[in-house]
């Protein structure tokens, strides 16, 4: 269990990527339940640099969102610091707290509600 939290804190890693990807939020949860079950195996996983990926490219496409509302005086939902944190519990947290009839949205628009909870304006 101590070593599946540290693989999902590497999820949670510093928010820069290339571009968002577009797996749901349910492939997102499967994927990081049978890393759990993988315990110190889990760490060699490409799952992991998978789910990882898909967290910074979100988070990278909600910044530069926050970026162009700024600068066309437009107002977000959120204000997403420079150095936000998020820990691999709260981000598996606020993902289940998502009705199951709800899942299939994009794993960006999950993690979305998370940081309007997390860092409102």
């Amino acid at each position: 269990m101590r070593h599946f939290a540290a693989a999902l804190l590497l999820i949670a890693a510093p928010l820069t990527a290339l571009q968002a990807q577009t797996m749901p939020v349910s492939t997102f949860l499967a994927k990081a339940d049978a890393l759990k079950k993988k315990g110190p195996m889990a760490l060699f996983s490409s799952d992991i640099g998978l789910l990882k990926k898909e967290i910074q490219n979100s988070a990278k496409s909600l910044r530069a969102e926050q970026v162009a509302a700024k600068k066309t005086g437009r107002k977000l939902p959120y204000c997403l610091p420079e150095k936000a944190s998020f820990n691999s519990t709260e981000l598996l947290d606020h993902f289940r707290s998502i009705s199951p009839a709800q899942r299939n949205i994009p794993v960006q628009a999950g993690f979305a509600g998370l940081v309007r909870k997390k860092y409102p304006c």
